[in-house]
């Protein structure tokens, strides 16, 4: 089997790849996974489809999207407080009751990226009240999205598995993988250098 076989082969065992090349033996079924394309593509409110509230939740930082998910399985509205004291200590995706707004900036920011524009924001915020909520146009929509993105995490944003150290420095995993890949490249460059 060729090099292009093989790479083939491994992306079709891992779901990547739709088809699954006729020269690979005993080949197992593609695996026929829901994505976001099963998802309705009807304007639900503004230009949003569940597909692309799929995609914003895609894009969210882990912690946004928690906080996301809590605010809808709360029905769609929340205090500050509650959602302040489900983060406070949460075993998996705990938040510091401070940091919960500067949290959910993840969803202006995906928002922006991915949303259509000049709509309005995904939740609103009540400053007077207290209160985050959910339009009920977008709450449905929500939570296909989610319950897409409870059976494909493969599909979502997430953070990097823990710090790496160079030379007493903290250093994401994302940034290593960067310099690595880019220190590869510049070796490559090099005159009598074999790859």
């Amino acid at each position: 089997m060729s090099h292009e076989q093989t790479v083939a082969a491994v992306q079709a065992a891992y779901g990547l790849r739709p088809a699954v090349p006729e020269a690979w033996p005993d080949a197992p079924a593609a695996d026929s996974r829901p994505g976001p394309q099963d998802l309705a593509d009807d304007d639900l409110e503004g230009g949003r489809t569940d597909r692309l509230l799929f995609h914003v939740i895609a894009a969210l930082m882990p912690g946004a999207r928690a906080v996301l998910r809590r605010i809808t399985d709360l029905g769609g509205a929340a205090s500050y407080d509650d959602i302040q004291q489900h983060f406070a200590d949460h075993p998996t995706t705990p938040i510091a009751p401070s940091r919960i707004n500067g949290t959910l900036t993840s969803v202006k920011a995906a928002q922006r990226r991915v949303g259509p524009d000049g709509a309005d924001p995904l939740f609103q915020r009540d400053e007077r009240a207290r209160r985050y909520r959910i339009d009920d146009a977008l709450f449905a929509g929500l939570r296909r999205a989610l319950a897409l993105a409870d059976g494909r995490p493969d599909l979502l944003r997430g953070e990097p598995a823990g710090p790496a150290t160079r030379a007493g420095h903290t250093v994401s995993v994302e940034t290593a993988i960067q310099k690595s890949a880019a220190y590869v490249i510049k070796m490559q460059r090099q005159p009598g250098i074999r790859r």
